[in-house]
């Protein structure tokens, strides 16, 4: 039987991954066993790879690039370039056997009729070792777009072969321990979506950053999809909540609105693989490329493929700007975080003090790295970067890759999340600060500097070297001890990392932090947005331009904080303690200084309760209790519980109580609890009346001392003074402790103080406490040392 040189996407599977290289292989299976159960693939047929070996056989051209290889010290840049280069213009000097032309323009005949008018055509390559469970090719050969015509489909063959033999590649191969003579490449030819005139992007079935396995995260771009994985832009990004997507519930955790400033279209030209890059339309820049209903379609079919796969995949989509439809162009293994978390590694600064930052963008991974600044612009530079440096630069492609194994972390002007640079970066496991925009201007070559994706979701680059400190927890189980360990969270950004931590839920989760992170706008000023001055009101349509109408958009983004809090610690309760500003933190955020009085002490003035029952502040409060109640019961997080602080007398309790519940949020209703922060000496010394209207409390340490002790908590004269563990101070905590048992009722701490002493944790447990609520980076230590395992 004689050489099979093509076959058609249907005819191919997973097990075929030898012949058709793992990228088609994957598409056949896609279309094959995933079609009827809405995943839609474009169709296509694959060139094998006894084709490819017989294309290099001829006129031993194979053993010309064998030599050329062994001999080649892939840690030299330069010689890497020359040779990469020579084994190139071989593979493309060398004609292709006549019957397996022929197979290709039989086939191509085919595949051009059925395709519709004036059809174009992507030609990708697939290596029959890429796309492997553990290890991520990211691109390492050529993928050509918007081919037309069988001598364009020809030639694009030919350089797709010779991509084998990029500079990246040959690199990636000896670093990974594959054989060159053992890696054969497949050419995919497949339909083109016009997504050059609708959107496309990336979407990975688990969170890129964190590993955490209840979310599809989906980035979108308009125009063609290559500007996403090349990173030439800042696409707008998205959370999908998979077990309400499962439940048909709204879906959506959050949304980021990414600046879209380019796109990659189609070019007017003959010539084959001809595509551009446009500007964006500034009028669209500002909103969504994609509407919630093509996010979670696009979920549900990443829900399909990992189900079918068995584990967490990286796909590639695009949308039809003619027929609307949404298509899965690609589909691999995710790799990063393949097998799982083994161990926690936390990177955190030694000195808190106050930094210089000279850049910032988007944070790729958690760590910390440092080293000397290396502005590139252009590969030829390569040579320049040594060991340890900070590769800053414009974007990154495949071709880098040899360079980036040697940094310590990686800056780049433009990308998204699922970028070239941050895919390569987490594999590598060093630290990416991408989408700065003018990073390769404001960093000055040479000098010595710190990127910190330690911080949240904005990633830093800090001037000079900065001391860091590296701890790993290996957790294989934790013991048990008689307390609930639960964690204080107030940064959604953080939030699915801080759920691989071992916890019982968090204790606290603050929205005050929510609304100054994601919104920064005070609630007046958007429910009274068409009474503010035309240059605030124009501000405030800058911010909420994806959003539309202001009231909307802070529910909206309120309820996004919540939700994704509370999904990364379901089933766990989450206690979200309703806004707790003062007056002087409500009046730093936009248009506040409107409406916010001007206090002696804030601290002691108008806020928590007080506020909520008050008639100008009681519709902002409102909106609050909009969120929340979107989050529990249209999304179905109902493990997201109530907080709330600062309740001066139980008459308080009783108009809070009940104004929630003329809000629709009625204790008991839904299984809804309302907790109450006991921090006022006054809450415990009439514990048993304010429980009346609550199903618990949570004791707020740092309020409760600095008012037991009389000490201002911002004052740095008597600083010395303020110490939870004082005994006045247990005193009470002590009578709220017994109160909550006596009835009944739950009761925790969700104050610094345990996080500061490990000494009151220990009281705390002996005093029968509930749960005690840590910061994150406490909670390892604080439970190994309750449990008697550290001094």
């Amino acid at each position: 039987m004689g050489t099979q040189y093509v076959l058609w996407f249907n005819q191919v599977g997973m097990n075929d991954v030898g012949q058709v290289g793992g990228k088609n292989a994957s598409l056949g299976e896609m279309i094959s066993h995933l079609s009827e159960l809405g995943v839609s693939v474009p169709n296509g047929f694959a060139t094998t790879a006894d084709a490819y070996r017989e294309f290099l056989a001829h006129e031993g051209l194979d053993g010309r690039i064998r030599e050329l290889l062994a001999a080649l010290d892939v840690d030299d840049v330069n010689a890497l370039v020359a040779t990469g280069r020579q084994i190139r213009e071989l593979v493309m000097a060398q004609p292709f056997p006549a019957a397996f032309e022929t197979a290709v323009r039989d086939m191509f005949a085919q595949l051009e009729a059925e395709s519709g008018p004036e059809p174009s055509f992507a030609v990708r390559s697939s290596a029959t070792a890429e796309d492997l469970p553990d290890a991520s090719f990211a691109g390492q050969q050529e993928t050509l777009l918007n081919v037309t015509g069988i001598d364009g489909i020809m030639l694009a063959i030919k350089e797709v072969f010779a991509s084998l033999f990029n500079d990246r590649a040959i690199s990636y191969r000896v670093h990974k321990g594959f054989d060159h003579n053992e890696v054969a490449l497949s050419a995919g030819i497949q339909r083109m979506v016009r997504s050059d005139i609708g959107a496309s992007g990336v979407m990975f079935s688990i969170d890129t950053e964190s590993g955490f396995r209840d979310v599809v995260f989906v980035t979108a771009s308009y125009g063609l999809g290559e500007a996403v994985v090349q990173g030439s832009v800042n696409p707008d990004e998205f959370y999908v909540y998979k077990p309400s997507l499962r439940a048909e519930r709204p879906a959506v955790l959050r949304r980021t609105l990414g600046s879209k400033a380019s796109k990659i279209v189609y070019a007017d030209t003959d010539h084959h693989a001809t595509v551009r890059t446009v500007d964006t339309d500034p009028a669209v820049r500002s909103v969504f490329c994609i509407d919630d209903a093509d996010v979670e379609s696009l979920a549900r079919q990443a829900l399909t493929i990992e189900q079918h796969y068995g584990r967490p995949m990286d796909i590639e989509w695009g949308k039809d700007g003619h027929d609307g439809k949404l298509y899965i162009l690609q589909a691999r293994p995710e790799t990063i975080h393949a097998h799982g978390a083994q161990s926690i590694v936390r990177y955190s600064f030694k000195d808190d003090g106050k930094r210089e930052i000279l850049a910032e963008g988007r944070a790729v991974g958690d760590r910390i790295g440092a080293g000397t600044v290396r502005v590139i612009h252009d590969l030829s530079e390569m040579d320049q970067v040594r060991d340890g440096d900070i590769l800053v630069t414009g974007m990154t492609d495949p071709d880098w890759e040899p360079v980036m194994k040697r940094v310590s972390a990686v800056v780049t002007d433009r990308g998204g999340r699922t970028c070239h640079a941050a895919i390569i970066a987490r594999e590598l496991g060093i630290p990416a600060v991408v989408g700065t925009g003018t990073a390769t201007q404001d960093l000055a070559d040479g000098v010595e500097a710190t990127v910190s994706c330690a911080e949240g979701d904005t990633g830093y680059v800090y001037a000079g070297k900065l001391d860091f400190a590296v701890e790993e927890f290996t957790l294989e189980a934790m013991p048990e001890i008689p307390v609930k360990v639960m964690m204080n969270v107030g940064n959604p950004d953080r939030a699915f990392a801080f759920a691989g931590i071992p916890n019982r839920g968090v204790g606290l989760a603050r929205l005050e932090f929510i609304i100054n992170r994601m919104i920064g706008i005070h609630p007046r000023a958007l429910l009274e947005f068409d009474t503010q001055p035309a240059d605030l009101q124009a501000e405030i349509r800058s911010r909420i331009s994806a959003y539309g109408d202001p009231v909307e958009y802070y529910v909206t983004r309120l309820a996004e904080g919540i939700a994704t809090i509370g999904a990364a610690f379901a089933p766990e309760p989450v206690i979200v303690r309703l806004s707790d500003f003062k007056s002087n933190e409500y009046a730093n955020l936009l248009g506040g200084s409107r409406y916010e009085p001007d206090e002696e002490n804030p601290m002691l003035g108008f806020r928590g309760a007080s506020r909520y029952v008050s008639e100008d502040f009681r519709p902002c409060f409102e909106l609050e209790c909009r969120a929340v109640r979107y989050v529990r019961e249209t999304m179905g997080l109902e493990n997201v519980q109530i907080m709330i602080p600062f309740v001066r007398t139980v008459d308080e309790a009783r108009q809070v109580s009940e104004l929630l519940a003329a809000n629709g949020l009625e204790r008991g209703k839904h299984g809804l609890k309302l907790i109450m922060m006991c921090e006022l000496p006054s809450n415990a010394l009439l514990a048993d009346e304010f429980l009346e209207y609550f199903d618990g409390f949570s004791i707020g340490s740092n309020d409760m001392t600095q008012l037991t002790l009389g000490l201002d908590r911002d004052s740095g004269l008597i600083a010395h003074l303020f110490d939870e563990r004082n005994a006045a101070v247990r005193r009470l905590l002590g009578m709220a402790i017994e109160a909550c048992r006596k009835a009944g009722k739950y009761v925790g701490i969700c104050g610094q103080g345990p996080s500061d002493h490990p000494d009151l944790a220990e009281w705390l447990m002996e005093q029968n406490i509930e749960s005690i609520s840590l910061n994150p980076d406490t909670v390892v230590p604080t439970w190994l040392l309750l449990a008697g395992q550290k001094d």
